[in-house]
């Protein structure tokens, strides 16, 4: 399953540049994503982690195209 990693690892970074951004020019606080990461790291160990892989998943498939 190497595509599924490398969705992955796009999908962190894009989500971590969405971060910069929006603390340098939206106003978000440093603590404000802190929460944030803390967030997605427990609900990374919840049961609707599958769930959500599966999605994230279907999601970069229809992105990605046939």
């Amino acid at each position: 399953m190497p595509g599924f990693l490398i969705v992955s690892v796009s999908a962190v970074l894009l989500l971590a540049v969405a971060v910069v951004v929006l603390c340098r020019w939206a106003g978000l606080k440093p603590w404000h994503a802190l929460v944030c990461v803390a967030f997605g790291f427990y609900l990374a160990s919840s049961s609707l982690a599958p769930a959500l892989a599966r999605l994230g998943a279907e999601l970069a498939r229809s992105v990605a195209g046939p």
